[in-house]
């Protein structure tokens, strides 16, 4: 499976007619991107999702960032990633993680008790699970929405490699000593096209504000050096920019460039529009141009 350097993070295609997302999908695909990457939390079932955006494509990886472990049994997991494994040879990359506490308590009614062993106890199971059906050749690789050294170490022993997401360049570093070589690393980078500070972190915070009140993040930005102070108010301007790049095309792809320094062999970019349910495709493309050539 070859996803390249440089992907599309986005939750956007979501929010299209299936028929849209296909065509939008289509396009990334033309301008050169190795995958797109899909969230699984308000909006469309993962598999589904996938399904419909490898059927409106031909070459690109689709991939999930994250399938919810919560969200089916182990064995329904199993059985989905080979299923669209078998359909669309090299194609499709599981990516699964534990999520949040407010998604998986909060709204799935899951007792959100020890994910991490739990995630042990799923892929276990996941491994074990019978599948009875035609299936790809070989089995297919799977990844881990890791932050936390406890669940980095596991995506080196368990899996393909790591997936983390809301992450600077600093904590790719760390993600790569501790997965090693040889492991995927393909983390998350939002990006604003906005050159005017004041326009761009307004954009940056908007995006921010959710996942600042969740735990898993916070925890994991407290542990690479900010404070509590840097978290507070939407978050100060040294998080925003660590956290969200912003600027022109140039910039953009400096960050990008930072991230694979720092070890990444794959950086999903995620474009921030200012109204977040806008589908950034002329972003897309004016990235293509410096990302992609």
């Amino acid at each position: 499976m070859d996803i390249g350097r440089v992907g599309i993070w986005t939750f956007q295609l979501d929010l299209q007619p299936a028929a849209q997302a296909q065509k939008a999908a289509a396009e990334i695909e033309a301008l050169g991107y190795g995958a797109i990457w899909v969230p699984e939390a308000l909006g469309r079932e993962a598999f589904t999702n996938s399904a419909i955006l490898l059927a409106g494509t031909t070459r690109i990886t689709v991939a999930t960032g994250i399938a919810n472990i919560w969200g089916r049994d182990a064995m329904a997991m199993a059985s989905a990633q080979l299923t669209l494994a078998e359909a669309y040879p090299d194609r499709f990359l599981l990516g699964i993680g534990v999520s949040h506490a407010p998604l998986v308590a909060g709204l799935r009614g899951h007792n959100y008790d020890k994910p991490l062993t739990y995630l042990r106890t799923y892929l276990d199971a996941m491994d074990a699970a019978p599948f009875m059906a035609a299936g790809p050749a070989e089995r297919p690789p799977r990844v881990i929405g890791a932050l936390h050294p406890k669940s980095l170490a596991l995506a080196r022993e368990r899996a393909a490699g790591a997936h983390p997401y809301f992450v600077p360049p600093e904590h790719t570093a760390r993600a790569r000593k501790i997965l090693g070589p040889g492991k995927l690393l393909a983390p998350e980078q939002a990006a604003v096209l906005e050159t005017d500070p004041t326009t761009a972190r307004a954009v940056a915070r908007a995006h921010m504000a959710t996942y600042l009140g969740l735990p898993n993040y916070a925890r994991n930005l407290l542990s690479l050096g900010f404070t509590d102070a840097d978290l507070a108010d939407g978050g100060s301007d040294r998080l925003v920019d660590a956290i969200v790049a912003w600027g022109d095309e140039r910039a953009i792809a400096a960050r990008v460039r930072a991230h694979h320094d720092a070890g990444a062999d794959h950086v999903c970019v995620q474009v921030l529009d200012p109204d977040p349910r806008a589908l950034p495709m002329a972003q897309w493309r004016r990235l293509a141009t410096v990302l992609l050539g």
